[in-house]
């Protein structure tokens, strides 16, 4: 992921830049909340922003809040007073920077808005994306809650913006959110309450394939009991769960992990006499309704979490059979502080872990918090986030040149688009003096490359699996000598359309390609299509600062022979066609 602290500062001087914020963290931080240090890196990424020189637009829905009668005046105001610096509020969302051009003149961040008003947020509609998105050139996601729907503001927008990047909000949520697949401290148990275990069940799976013990409560655990052979009321057994839990049970048993159920509940009795009473998990029989976890399942869950080195609780403890308090889940947060003093990480999932542990503890800061499951389930199911994955994202690895190339110092050609390499591998057999990238969205001709290389045991070619529109920067500024030429060959014209987020050729890629070229370094540009070889050329020239031009010639002409030397297999296939190829070259001043 491509994040906010990463992209070049000097960028951002003079751009229009919008900014998705979750209204949750704005509107129901506390300053003994783990959400007031969300909030402080939300407001950390507007003054950021707004410091560099940008012109904020900030979007939200606030409309579903606690409170129905947020305005934006007020969010406006509230926003204005964090910040210390003035937000004004826009009416509308549609066409803003169009109507509203001379409302920029006086002020530098505008909250737009609510996004609550408009289905079409919701429905990920393209045409209202572009217009949330109108005169806006960069996106700047800071709303990690909602990275697993598909929204206009979240999804919709990066397709218009040249750059689409994480806030430093969302950019800490991510890291956290990877800590919880992280093994490297044991033992580590996984608390797991809540309902619906056929939906969860591949989560299930993912975290009884990483920890070492999984502690069933609330409701979940009732599947796992009836899958065992315990008697459980039927009320309190979900359709289709069964199966589920019995290949959950068999995958525990084959990594030899324990799998806890509770040994006593609460319960609720349809008797006057006594309304409540301790009943053991295999003796509730009809007229009891479970309520809240035991003291004896609280005393086993004690003594099987008190040696762990991470703890994850997720969902709620109670039995979500009954609207009724109850003392289990800070019973609950109470042994989880205590472990924690002893040195135990500890992740707290969903809005109730997050109360209770709230309620007991002054040291939340302390803990990694999640108040939305529902990105966490996702995540935890394998499911790719589309808030995530709508970012340009950043290479993620160090790339150790040394190891790649005999001498890291030589001058360096990239292939953007390098196909099966042998454009490259020719290239790399003539000038041996220079080294090669081939970079490669495709990762299964990228293998093949590497394959070859290793077979041929070549010291001045290598291939990464990339996408370079957005890669290139973070690949490419780390090689410690001259970048001197970059070729983009015959990119498939579907790439080029205006909707097409994912274009080859467009801002973000040319400015990294002009910001890191050597002077006098060339930009090599062939197409069989003319129409794409013209928009690749105006690009290059349009954000191309006014260091570039075209390499000899008034620019109009277009070059009939390869002045490298070396074809492609495409340009092989177009000219034994007898087609013709359109070709430029620009060098940078």
């Amino acid at each position: 992921m491509f994040r906010k602290r990463n992209f070049p500062v000097e960028k951002l001087s003079g751009e229009v830049v919008l900014v998705r914020l979750d209204s949750t963290v704005l509107l129901e931080s506390l300053p003994s909340d783990s959400r007031s240090l969300s909030l402080n890196r939300t407001l950390a990424t507007i003054k950021h922003l707004h410091n560099a020189g940008a012109k904020v637009l900030l979007i939200s829905n606030w409309g579903q809040s606690a409170d129905p009668m947020i305005s934006s005046e007020f969010l406006a105001d509230y926003l204005s007073s964090l910040l210390q610096l003035k937000v004004v509020p826009a009416s509308g969302v549609s066409n803003f920077m169009e109507a509203n051009a001379g409302e920029l003149q006086y002020a530098d961040i505008f909250l737009l808005d609510d996004l609550a008003k408009h289905r079409e947020e919701v429905s990920n509609c393209l045409e209202f994306s572009k217009k949330l998105s109108s005169g806006a050139t960069i996106f700047v996601n800071d709303a990690f809650s909602l990275s697993h729907k598909i929204l206009a503001s979240t999804v919709g927008v990066a397709r218009f913006c040249h750059a689409s990047i994480a806030g430093f909000c969302f950019e800490e949520e991510l890291n956290q959110l990877l800590t919880i697949i992280d093994t490297s401290r044991r033992p580590y148990y996984a608390i797991i309450g809540g309902s619906n275990f056929s939906r969860k069940s591949a989560a299930l799976h993912h975290l009884a394939s990483k920890c070492d013990g999984l502690v069933f409560v609330g409701k979940l655990a009732f599947q796992v009991m009836k899958a065992l052979g315990l008697p459980v009321p039927a009320f309190c057994v979900e359709q289709n769960a069964v199966g589920e839990a019995l290949k959950l049970i068999k995958l525990a048993e084959s990594r030899k992990i324990p799998m806890y159920y509770p040994d006593d509940f609460w319960c609720l009795s349809d008797s006057s006499t006594k309304p409540l009473d301790i009943v053991r998990s295999d003796e509730i029989v009809s007229g009891w309704t479970p309520v809240d976890l035991g003291p004896s399942s609280l005393k086993r869950i004690s003594s099987l979490i008190s040696g762990c080195k991470k703890i994850l609780w997720v969902g709620s403890s109670d039995c979500g059979l009954l609207k009724r308090n109850t003392v289990g889940a800070s019973e609950l947060a109470q042994m989880l502080e205590t472990t924690r003093k002893s040195g135990c990480d500890v992740i707290v999932v969903g809005g109730a872990a997050c109360k209770a542990l709230a309620g007991i503890s002054t040291s939340s800061p302390q803990y990694t918090m999640f108040h939305s499951a529902s990105v966490v389930w996702e995540f935890l199911k394998g499911r790719t986030l589309p808030g995530v994955t709508a970012l340009d994202k950043a290479y993620p690895h160090d790339i150790k040149w040394n190891t790649i190339f005999s001498d890291p110092t030589r001058p360096l050609v990239v292939d953007i688009g390098s196909g099966n390499g042998l454009f490259l591998f020719e290239m790399a057999r003539r000038w041996k003096y220079s080294n090669f990238l081939g970079l490669e969205i495709n990762e299964k001709l990228v293998t093949r490359c590497l394959d070859y290389v290793l077979q041929c045991n070549l010291k001045n070619v290598h291939f990464i699996s990339a996408n370079a529109t957005s890669t290139f920067r973070s690949i490419v500024s780390s090689y410690p000598g001259d970048l001197v030429l970059v070729a983009i060959q015959c990119p498939n014209p579907d790439f080029n359309k205006e909707e097409h987020r994912w274009r080859m050729v467009q801002r973000i890629l040319v400015e990294a390609i002009i910001d890191l070229l050597v002077t006098s370094g060339k930009v090599f540009l062939q197409s069989d299509i003319e129409a794409v070889a013209i928009r690749m050329k105006e690009q290059f020239i349009l954000y191309g600062k006014g260091e570039v031009s075209v390499d000899g010639g008034d620019g109009t002409e277009w070059i009939d022979e390869n002045p490298l030397g070396v074809r492609s297999d495409w340009e092989r296939h177009v000219i034994g066609r007898g087609a013709p190829m359109y070709r430029t070259i620009l060098i940078k001043a």
